[in-house]
């Protein structure tokens, strides 16, 4: 089936809903990086009626899909996405607290839901205040950060999957949570989180929201990007390494290795997605020419080739 062909299928489903079905929206804007091409489908769905609209027509087009939540790691290539990009609306922003007990949608955001639960006078979420994504993809990711991550403190997940696959309640245990990752897949959309969160005193827990934002802003850069770009190697940063293998500053076209920290690429207006791809490949040779540690990528990438596997070079760049 062409592309054009599968579109119109789509169309043809969710159509009768624009907001499903809008063409060639630019996921620059939709991004931290502001970087990258359109999709091909936008869909922004506010209640499950919709996700499930959109499930019928991606299965009846089998045309790819890309959840984007806030777009706090993601990098979409120039030539964008054939397939469905879909958001969740403010209908999944909703917090809701009892007892020690959090339900968040999928759309809420993380300093949102840290900021609103250490009010409460609960603690163990206080760690999520600096990290600019939304609950759903901090599942997918098992988001981390300050000695805590989602694994801590998650119970269960409610989803739909747009390619057809079993929609409902799936535990913590079945959702395979290792090191920034989950089971979940690209087709599955976190509708909901319910934390299990510890009680506490709300000015502690308010202080304690305050140092990891002054530790962010001395520590980290703000601007276009998606936070760190690699993950740790086990017993290491991937900061430091970069940092040693005099990296700092590095540029390719409108991307650059932050000065402020090693292990964050910005973007600069003007720049493109290709240039901080190009980045990404040089900084791991690099660092694997180095040091001998091969990096792996936590941003996600899409439309793009796999990056190079630094062991096949001869020799440093």
């Amino acid at each position: 089936m062409s592309l054009d062909d599968a579109l119109a299928r789509y169309d043809a489903v969710a159509g009768g809903r624009p907001h499903l079905a809008q063409a060639q929206v630019s996921l620059g804007p939709l991004s931290t990086y502001r970087v990258g091409g359109p999709a091909a489908r936008y869909a922004l769905a506010e209640t499950e009626e919709d996700l499930h609209l959109v499930a019928q027509a991606v299965m009846a087009s089998d045309l790819p899909v890309l959840v984007v939540g806030k777009g706090s790691n993601l990098l979409v290539a120039d030539v964008g996405f054939a397939g469905v990009a879909i958001q969740l609306g403010a209908g999944f922003a909703e917090v809701e607290i009892e007892g020690t007990q959090v339900r968040a949608g999928g759309a809420a955001s993380l300093p949102v839901v840290a900021r609103r639960t250490a009010a409460a006078g609960l603690t163990g979420f206080e760690w999520a205040v600096g990290v600019p994504g939304s609950i759903g993809g901090a599942v997918r990711m098992n988001a981390g950060g300050h000695g805590s991550d989602m694994a801590a403190s998650l119970v269960r997940v409610r989803v739909v999957d747009l390619a057809g696959g079993e929609d409902g309640e799936v535990s913590t245990r079945a959702l395979g949570l290792q090191y920034r990752s989950s089971a979940v897949t690209s087709s599955q959309v976190v509708v909901s989180a319910e934390l299990q969160l510890r009680g506490g005193i709300v000015a502690d827990a308010e202080a304690e929201i305050a140092d990891i934002v002054r530790w962010r802003r001395a520590h980290q850069p703000g601007g276009q990007n998606a936070g760190s770009v690699f993950t740790n190697p086990p017993g290491s940063s991937a900061g430091a390494l970069i940092d040693a293998a005099g990296l700092k500053g590095l540029r390719h076209g409108g991307a650059e290795v932050s000065p402020k920290h090693a292990n964050f690429i910005q973007a600069a207006d003007g720049g493109s997605a290709d240039d901080v791809w190009n980045l990404m490949v040089d900084v791991r040779q690099r660092v694997f020419d180095h040091a001998g540690v091969l990096l792996h990528p936590e941003t996600r990438m899409v439309g793009f080739d796999e990056l190079p596997d630094p062991r096949d070079a001869a020799g440093p760049s």
